[in-house]
C-alpha cells in the first residue's frame, strides 16, 4: 500500500523512509508531516478503533474522528520531536487518550449519569471504569508514572488502552516480548499502588 501526500510517496511499512520523512517534518515541512500521517494511517486507525472498542457502547465519536482530532492535536504541538516512528505511535496514543478523556467529562456535562465504560484486559490495575474520573485518575497515575520511566507508560498506553499485544510493542518499541511483559508487570505495581494511595 502506498501513501501519498504533496509530492512524496512513502511505501509502508518502510521505517527508513518514515524517519527520514520526520526529520524533514522537524524542519517544518508540512507536506513530510502529512506524508507521515499518510504512511501510518491504517495503524493509527486502528489504534483508534481499539480505544473506542475498550470504552464499550454509547461512544458516538467515530475512529476516523478520533483520529483525525489526534492528527490536529499532534501538528499544533509545540516542544516535542518525533526522532523515529515509535515516538511517533507512542505519542498518538497518548493523545488519543486525552481526547478520550475530555470527550467523556464534555459528554457526562451535558447528560447527568450518562455511561462511560472501558473494558478492561486482564489486569489488576483497576476495575472496568464507568466514569471520566476514573479515567482521568489512570491517566494522572500514568503521568507521574512518566517522570520514572517512559517506557512504562508507552507500554500501558498501546496494551492498555490500545490493545496491542506484547509482540506487537515489542516489535514497536524494538525490544523483546519478554521485556514488554516485565515492563507491563512493573507498570501494574506502580499503578495499582499509586491508584489505591489515591482513594
Amino acid at each position: 500500500m502506498m501513501g501519498r501526500s504533496a509530492g512524496y510517496t512513502v511505501e509502508r511499512p518502510v521505517t527508513e523512509s518514515i524517519t527520514a520523512l520526520l526529520a524533514i517534518a522537524e524542519g517544518g515541512d508540512r507536506a513530510a508531516a502529512d506524508a507521515v500521517f499518510a504512511a501510518l494511517y491504517d495503524e493509527l486507525h486502528r489504534m483508534a478503533r481499539r480505544e473506542l472498542a475498550r470504552r464499550g457502547g454509547g461512544m458516538t465519536l467515530s475512529a476516523t474522528e478520533l483520529l483525525h482530532d489526534a492528527y490536529v492535536n499532534i501538528s499544533q504541538r509545540e516542544g516535542v520531536t518525533f526522532p523515529d516512528r515509535n515516538r511517533y505511535m507512542g505519542y498518538a496514543s497518548r493523545v488519543m487518550r486525552r481526547l478520550l478523556i475530555d470527550y467523556a467529562r464534555t459528554r457526562q456535562a451535558q447528560k447527568r449519569g450518562g455511561h462511560f465504560e472501558i473494558t478492561s484486559i486482564s489486569t489488576d490495575v483497576a476495575d472496568p471504569m464507568t466514569s471520566a474520573d476514573e479515567l482521568t485518575r489512570i491517566s494522572d497515575a500514568l503521568d507521574e508514572l512518566g517522570t520514572v520511566d517512559e517506557r512504562l507508560v508507552r507500554v500501558v498506553d498501546l496494551k492498555f488502552f490500545c490493545g496491542f499485544s506484547f509482540i506487537e510493542i515489542g516489535e514497536m518499541l524494538g525490544v523483546t516480548e519478554r521485556t514488554i511483559q516485565r515492563d507491563w508487570e512493573k507498570a501494574r505495581i506502580f499503578l495499582f499502588r499509586r491508584l489505591n494511595r489515591a482513594l
